[in-house]
């Protein structure tokens, strides 16, 4: 019987094409199935067979767990104290094992034994094929449906199948049996059966890839796509830089005629696509981003990370886009928060900024209106700026001499210290919050202390508020108290239907 099993190894191995270990891996696998179903539990067993003569012994095994970890897996797991009694250098992570009596080959189910040896026949052709696709270090799946499943399309090139997920569709597309489908490879995933292979074409990454097969230039280092932003099948805009000045960018990747971009958009379902101009200058960079549309004037906050962008009416609906699609792919594409608005939606916000900015001069540093005022027209906006800017900066200023200059950067420091020190103490008055109130999704720390002095401690407390008394308290809009609120009543219908 044994001679009988090396032949059978042999001929599988020769008839599907896979190494003799694979088969042995598959025939170990079927007797430890058969051996565990006369054992009661779930035990863990092993099966080593001989490659040379076909014998094989079996034992059940027991993994070695720390002591205080406890046994999780009873029937297959062992307390390393325990396991020390029978091997002193035993350590954990490795195996102790016991011998038990072998099944007989001619005991298993004949069916049962040739389906385990051919899934793991299967499994193993279908590594080795995936495993060779992949080695050809292809970015992008090229196949034709095969079927529908469960939503996803199934994509077949070769005997290596992708899974296209309803997801990462273009939406306006219909695709069909036999259809030819190109793709980005996002990622393998070994554990779905049939289609490994996660593809997209919905993706950034994917338009990136078609520019890199049109555009040869990028291929040879010349040119760099630096983002990409994507509303899938409908628009999309591309940031390229050049390397070499005797390269135009933009025009090079448009291609005569445009069919460079044309082929582009016409695999993509008809997604127009605006290419521009990357810049090292934050502004500059939205200024392009924001094309067609032409800026008058622009605000750059760094600390918010985000710009104010002013346009002139004319140009604001188009700044802004059908449905903010212009502006929400700018915004995705250079990756700053960029607020669209009209000059006196702009004028209005300075003028809000330049009174805030006035009354914490005048409330901190304790001067009146007028030296506020010279401290904003130069460009002082925070104490910060006040306390820390280099002397040398603020003595450029003609209203004010070297006395006023000096008197006006210690009141800074001072205010700033006693601002940290009323802070440092909110902190500690926070400590009467209860946790599940500290750890409420959408409460920020700004917000916790003035819950606090309100005698708001624990999240029932938070639910207990109506709107207008939650606004009152930290100067919310109506709608982010009522979402808080709501946020904090979550638990109270928890488990309910």
């Amino acid at each position: 019987m044994n001679r009988e099993m090396l032949m059978l190894v042999d001929a599988i191995s020769r008839e599907k094409n896979v190494e003799r270990d694979v088969v042995f891996g598959a025939v170990e696998s079927a007797l430890a199935q058969a051996t565990k179903k006369l054992h009661q539990g779930d035990v863990d067993i092993r099966v080593a067979v001989d490659r040379d003569s076909g014998d094989y012994e079996t034992f059940r095994r027991w993994h070695v767990v720390p002591d205080e970890a406890g046994l999780q897996l009873p029937d297959q797991e062992i307390l390393l104290f325990e396991a020390k009694e029978e091997m002193s250098d035993i350590e954990v992570g490795e195996y102790i094992e016991e011998a038990v009596d072998s099944v007989p080959i001619g005991r298993i189910g004949a069916m049962a034994a040739k389906q385990v040896i051919l899934q793991k026949i299967r499994d193993a052709e279908r590594e080795m094929l995936l495993n060779d696709f992949m080695s050809r270090g292809d970015k992008i799946f090229v196949g034709t449906v095969k079927r529908l499943d469960k939503g996803d399309i199934i994509v077949e090139a070769g005997r290596v199948e992708g899974r296209l997920r309803r997801s990462e569709m273009i939406a306006k597309e219909n695709l069909r049996n036999g259809d030819r489908v190109r793709a980005m490879i996002m990622e393998v995933d070994l554990t779905l059966r049939g289609a490994p292979i996660i593809l997209s074409r919905s993706a950034p990454e994917f338009m990136i890839e078609l520019f890199r097969q049109e555009v040869p230039e990028i291929e040879q280092g010349l040119l760099e796509i630096k983002s990409c932003a994507r509303d899938p099948g409908s628009r999309a805009k591309i940031a390229v830089l050049s390397h070499d000045k005797r390269v135009d960018p933009i025009g090079t990747c448009v291609g005569v005629r445009g069919t460079r971009v044309n082929a582009v958009t016409n695999e993509l379902a008809g997604e127009r696509v605006d290419i521009v101009l990357w810049s090292e200058d934050p502004a500059q960079f939205v200024i392009g981003a924001l094309a067609p549309a032409n800026v008058s004037s622009i605000v750059v906050d760094e600390e918010k990370h985000a710009m104010d962008v002013v346009v002139d009416e004319e140009n604001l609906a188009i700044a802004i886009g059908r449905g903010g699609q212009n502006v929400r792919l700018a915004s995705d594409l250079t990756g700053w928060k960029i607020n669209i608005m009209d000059a006196n939606e702009s004028a209005q916000k300075q003028a809000t900024e330049t009174d805030a900015s006035r009354k914490l001069f005048m409330e901190k540093l304790d001067v009146d209106e007028e030296i506020a005022d010279i401290l904003i027209s130069e460009g002082f906006n925070s104490l910060e700026e006040v306390a820390y800017v280099p002397i040398s900066e603020m003595l450029e200023i003609e209203a004010f001499d070297e006395d006023t200059i000096n008197e006006l950067r210690s009141r800074a420091k001072d205010a700033l210290l006693t601002m940290e020190i009323a802070k440092e103490e909110g902190v500690e008055a926070q400590s009467t919050v209860s946790q599940d109130l500290h750890d409420l999704e959408g409460l920020d720390s700004e917000l916790i202390p003035k819950l606090t002095e309100a005698g708001v401690n624990t999240r029932d407390d938070l639910a207990d508020l109506a709107v207008d008394e939650l606004t009152e308290i930290t100067g919310q809009s109506a709608d982010d108290a009522k979402a808080l609120i709501l946020k904090a009543r979550e638990h109270w219908f928890a488990g309910q239907e």
